[in-house]
């Protein structure tokens, strides 16, 4: 049984967030988690797309250059792997690194899952038949605990499956406003991580061009737009890479001290952890903007 509270305390209360950093070669990686552990963040979290690393493959070649550092799929495609495949690889990153993996597990979305020939009608059901494989799943293998798990959850439903079945969600291109609804669904207990894009940048023009060149992809998406009406963001600030004020509650802007505020904005709204994505170029800059961040204090929010 996961201790969620430990658990906490160890994922610390902030962490990073990158796709692009599986684009870079495995020797840049060890070098980045490295980095990122020296910083002092608390967690790393890496994506799966269809054109990337395998997800559990990833979280070992950086679990493998990091002491204390803990590393989260965020998240790992449930249509890419079977539950029991996922189960044992969780537990055996889990049992070979002392406890630092978190398994977060995601539906994806229905144009990736019907690429690879399943069908993605309902998510919901399709994540709880997941869920049960898992946990009918028999590990043979030394494991002192079990890999926890995350639910990549936006909306009630998986998010109230996130609370019954995990030790908690990750909520990934969210407001504020998500938190607070998250947290009131999740209830006090489970972990709440919501991911937050951030920009070194005090030009508005400018950073609103890059949180655009960014956001156009996931406002195609249908699950990220309908959550988004559902907070009552409306179809026009969800059109043409999404309007001035919803480009704002989504991405993070300014001096590092508007990044810190925005963090602390999240933990009041009840985050546990909130995981920062710098929107940059490539990843050797986002080092660079995790450096500046870190300098500003913002590990110890």
């Amino acid at each position: 049984m996961t201790d969620t509270a430990a658990l906490k305390r160890r994922m610390g209360r902030v962490g990073v967030w990158s796709s692009a950093l599986g684009g870079e070669s495995a020797a840049f990686e060890r070098e980045a988690a490295a980095e990122v552990e020296r910083l002092g963040f608390g967690t790393l979290w890496v994506g799966e797309t269809p054109t990337g690393k395998e997800a559990l493959v990833h979280a070992a070649l950086l679990l493998g250059a990091t002491q204390r550092l803990m590393v989260a799929t965020g998240i790992a495609n449930i249509w890419v792997r079977d539950a029991t495949a996922a189960a044992n690889g969780a537990n055996a990153l889990a049992e070979a690194f002392d406890g630092r993996f978190v398994l977060g597990l995601g539906v994806s979305h229905a144009p990736v899952v019907s690429a690879r020939g399943h069908d993605y009608r309902r998510p919901v059901s399709a994540m709880r038949t997941y869920l049960d494989a898992m946990d009918a799943t028999k590990y043979a293998g030394p494991l002192p605990e079990p890999a926890p798990l995350l639910l990549a959850a936006l909306r009630p439903k998986m998010l109230e499956l996130a609370a019954q079945r995990t030790q908690g969600a990750h909520p990934y291109f969210v407001p504020v406003e998500h938190t607070v609804r998250a947290r009131a669904i999740l209830g006090p207990e489970p972990i709440l991580a919501p991911e937050q894009m951030v920009v070194l940048d005090t030009d508005p023009e400018r950073t609103r061009r890059t949180a655009r060149r960014f956001m156009s992809l996931y406002l195609r998406l249908p699950n990220y737009v309908n959550n988004l009406l559902d907070l009552g963001w409306s179809d026009k600030d969800c059109a043409d890479g999404g309007s001035d004020a919803l480009v704002d509650a989504i991405v993070a802007w300014g001096e590092p001290e508007k990044i810190i505020d925005r963090v602390r904005a999240h933990l009041d709204a009840g985050a546990d952890h909130v995981c920062i994505q710098p929107l940059t170029d490539t990843p050797r800059e986002a080092l660079e903007h995790l450096r500046v961040l870190a300098a500003a204090d913002l590990v110890s929010t």
